[in-house]
């Protein structure tokens, strides 16, 4: 009987333990986009799944999770990832691919097949947000409201340094949008040795006036700061440094690229299960929504957009700060995928080149 008693007691504690242990290890980008998450995601799965959320951050968290699976040492269950990144880390045999019947459907019982938006299911990816990649300015320090991505590349009427991100995607196409490409014809032009040349020519007009960036928490901080007059940047990182924190910053929806994050599981994840039950849980209707309550991304289900409503603080309106309001698509392109998976390497080395220059 004693010897039965230790030997339940012990069974008792291991299962407790378990349970105890339960987690689940999330990278996303920092800042305002992480927090929306944590608040959406994190703390309603951790209460009602009883699975510790761990929420880490990178700059790109491609890089680090596709380091890890090629070192045969992953710490990462769940990362968010941009498109192309997510395509192209699946090629690479790099990701875990994702069961989509195991994804929650609509209230109204439409799957989640039907219900994301097209392109936000793929092979090794489940889409959260629609997000987009504009360009924005200091109200307090543009005499000149600027209006179109053709001003931020005019130093000459609206003068002052100009916030980049330091990478050739989204670069190369706002540059031939403000070189007079109509947004369709844009990847077919960048296809071409003369497209990229003519990119790299415009940016040649204020690569003198450039303040490069990295991480999405810059570009807010660089205008606020005055560093700069005009920065590209995420639309969710402006609107919370305006909303949120009263900064004097005004979004340009000209020359927007519209872009999907992603969940993915990289390849030799320690917690497998709890990374599908967490991207189950956090792409579902309501959650989406919730999410775009805190940031002004839209969320990847045709269903949750009747859900977003207002801005914490209970007075602004989500929708006309949403990328994918109508009057926001007037000069939109949509970031193509296809054409950053099989040419990012090659058009980063060459930007690379032309910042050394």
């Amino acid at each position: 009987m004693k010897t039965k008693t230790i030997l339940l007691a012990t069974a008792l504690t291991s299962a407790a333990f378990a349970a105890q242990a339960a987690e689940v290890t999330v990278m996303s980008w920092g800042g305002a986009y992480t927090k929306s998450q944590v608040e959406a995601y994190h703390k309603p799965f951790q209460e009602q799944m009883g699975i510790t959320v761990n929420s880490v951050d990178s700059d790109n968290p491609a890089t680090p999770i596709k380091a890890q699976v090629e070192a045969g040492n992953v710490t990462v269950d769940v990362a968010d990832v941009e498109f192309s990144d997510a395509v192209r880390l699946c090629d690479e045999g790099l990701l875990m691919e994702i069961d989509h019947s195991m994804l929650p459907a609509a209230p109204d019982g439409t799957s989640a097949a039907d219900d994301f938006i097209e392109g936000a299911l793929q092979d090794c990816a489940v889409a959260n947000i629609v997000w987009s990649t504009v360009f924005a300015y200091n109200t307090e320090n543009n005499p000149t409201a600027p209006d179109s991505i053709d001003d931020f590349f005019n130093t000459a009427d609206f003068p002052g340094k100009r916030g980049l991100r330091k990478s050739a995607k989204a670069t190369l196409e706002m540059a031939l949008m403000a070189d007079g490409v109509p947004a369709a014809d844009v990847y077919s032009i960048l296809e071409t040795e003369e497209g990229v040349d003519r990119a790299f020519a415009k940016l040649d007009t204020i690569k003198d006036d450039i303040v490069w960036w990295e991480a999405g928490a810059q570009p807010p901080q660089l205008l606020a700061d005055g560093e700069v007059a005009m920065s590209t940047a995420y639309n969710g990182r402006i609107f919370n440094a305006a909303v949120a924190e009263n900064q004097p910053l005004e979004v340009v929806w000209d020359g927007q690229i519209l872009d999907f994050d992603l969940f993915v599981v990289p390849k030799g994840a320690p917690n497998v299960e709890e990374a599908m039950k967490f991207i189950a849980f956090s792409t579902d209707t309501q959650r989406l929504a919730d999410q775009a309550s805190w940031i002004s991304y839209g969320p990847a289900r045709k269903s949750s957009g009747a859900l977003v409503g207002k801005f914490m603080d209970g007075e602004t309106d989500m929708a006309p700060h949403m990328p994918t309001a109508e009057a926001n698509l007037g000069n939109a392109l949509v970031n193509n995928f296809e054409f950053w998976v099989d040419n990012d390497a090659e058009l980063n080395e060459r930007f690379n080149a032309w910042l050394a220059q």
